[in-house]
């Protein structure tokens, strides 16, 4: 398999990213014959997955543009992923001309093509660093640049928390996040669910199973569980819906079925 010149020598490209997968969901280009064998593999039990993902980054654009007229001018997106069109910098600084961005993940593909994306952008910037592990997050160097603890911030966990395990404790997490931010600041997030899905729960644990095999097990939590990420947070309307239903710019019933799996949110804090 030849290796293109955006991936890494470090990175084993016989092995499915859940980056690369997500990438080919929404119809990029990064992403190789593995990530896409595992992809269709998905898609024979969730057949509207792509549609999933297009629901969830337009939910993640109106958010951005929420924020960015609520007068927040810094983004810290963790989990970001491989930058395709309308990312979260694109979106965030046409509202708002000079908005400072700071992309994490650490996928290796997605840090290096982002760095290569924002090379000429002096106002975002990614760095190499796990949810997992918010301190070494806030504490970097690449943070502090940009991102001013001291106002106010949108913290956004766009398909994230879903990949992390219980065992790995993502409350924990998400609460060590929101202690760090300033009065004002908002949490944007979006999860996987069972529920909301237009087929039975049986028949998508095949897809499911997917993720485990190839080591990224896909956690599939109930609106309850999933509203629990937001203690310590005041709920923005109309609250934690399908991603559809969150201050949508079109006719929710003109979405298709599968767009309204799972849930998204954005809370303010006190």
């Amino acid at each position: 398999m030849e290796r293109p010149a955006w991936a890494p020598r470090s990175i084993d490209i016989s092995v499915p990213s859940v980056s690369r997968i997500y990438d080919y969901y929404l119809g990029g280009s990064h992403n190789f014959e593995v990530d896409r064998e595992a992809a269709r593999k998905a898609m024979e039990f969730l057949p509207g997955l792509p549609k999933i993902m297009q629901a969830n980054r337009a939910f993640m654009r109106r958010a951005v543009r929420f924020a960015a007229a609520e007068g927040i001018t810094q983004f810290l997106d963790i989990g970001s992923g491989i930058p395709t069109f309308g990312n979260v910098h694109e979106v965030a600084q046409k509202a708002s001309p000079g908005a400072h961005v700071m992309y994490v993940d650490h996928d290796p593909v997605a840090v290096a093509h982002s760095q290569a994306v924002l090379a000429d952008n002096a106002t975002a910037d990614v760095v190499a660093a796990d949810l997992r592990k918010p301190q070494e997050i806030l504490s970097s160097p690449e943070v502090r640049r940009l991102i001013d603890l001291n106002r106010p911030v949108a913290l956004l966990l766009v398909a994230i928390l879903h990949f992390v395990e219980d065992a790995d404790d993502p409350y924990e997490a998400v609460a060590e996040l929101r202690e760090a931010l300033a009065p004002g600041s908002l949490l944007v997030l979006t999860h996987a669910s069972y529920e909301g899905l237009p087929l039975p729960p049986e028949r998508a644990e095949g897809a499911v199973d997917v993720y485990k095999d190839i080591r990224n097990p896909l956690i599939m939590r109930s609106r309850e569980e999933i509203a629990r990420f937001f203690e310590g947070y005041d709920m923005v309307e109309p609250g934690l819906v399908p991603m559809p239903d969150w201050r949508p710019d079109t006719a929710p019933e003109d979405e298709d079925p599968y767009s309204f799996s799972g849930f998204a949110g954005v809370g303010r804090t006190a």
